[in-house]
């Protein structure tokens, strides 16, 4: 059983929690995204949907902030292959881009909701303020590029998904077991 920090041999509980809750959260926020955008007026999940993505968008910004934290202060377990050194490159990078598409992702969505100069009521908690004057044209362009942030990280999560198979089935190692919390 994996301990709840890292180790330089295997991920901890709260990485392999983080990892696995991003992983669905993201996954689903890309599927709602692109389904709520066809919704009509006359749809009664018109206002409902982006209420509850852009809450839910807010959250994953403070979980991605959350984990890189965790990360920074986490041992980080060793490349299984320590020869390989273009592939652990590759796999760092991807870590990287990750990383950098959410947090553009987020602030793009912010940029979108708060496009009209009011800002984002998350859940009715709290409300996460427009800091900037109303600008369309700025909401526009923050939605291209959501849009298409969104498509490439799509992309990217399917690499990282078969990489991940690649490694388990022909490499036979155990860099997907390690992220499953399994020892063997």
């Amino acid at each position: 059983m994996a301990s709840l920090t890292n180790t330089k041999d295997s991920f901890g509980w709260v990485s392999i929690s983080l990892h696995w809750l991003m992983a669905v959260a993201l996954i689903a926020m890309y599927f709602v995204g692109d389904w709520m955008v066809g919704l009509d007026y006359y749809d009664k999940w018109y206002k409902d949907a982006p209420y509850i993505h852009k809450s839910i968008g807010v959250i994953i910004g403070l979980l991605m902030l959350a984990r890189l934290l965790w990360n920074v202060l986490q041992a980080k377990p060793t490349y299984l292959d320590v020869k390989s050194t273009v592939m652990n490159m590759m796999a760092s990078l991807t870590h990287y881009f990750f990383y950098l598409m959410v947090f553009i992702m987020v602030v793009s969505g912010y940029l979108i909701s708060t496009a009209n100069g009011q800002g984002v009521e998350i859940f009715g908690l709290f409300e996460v303020p427009a800091l900037l004057p109303d600008d369309k044209d700025r909401g526009e362009l923050a939605g291209k590029v959501h849009e298409y942030l969104g498509l490439g990280f799509m992309v990217l999560v399917a690499i990282h998904a078969l990489a991940a198979l690649v490694h388990h089935f022909f490499m036979k190692d155990r860099t997907l077991k390690r992220m499953l919390g399994l020892k063997s």
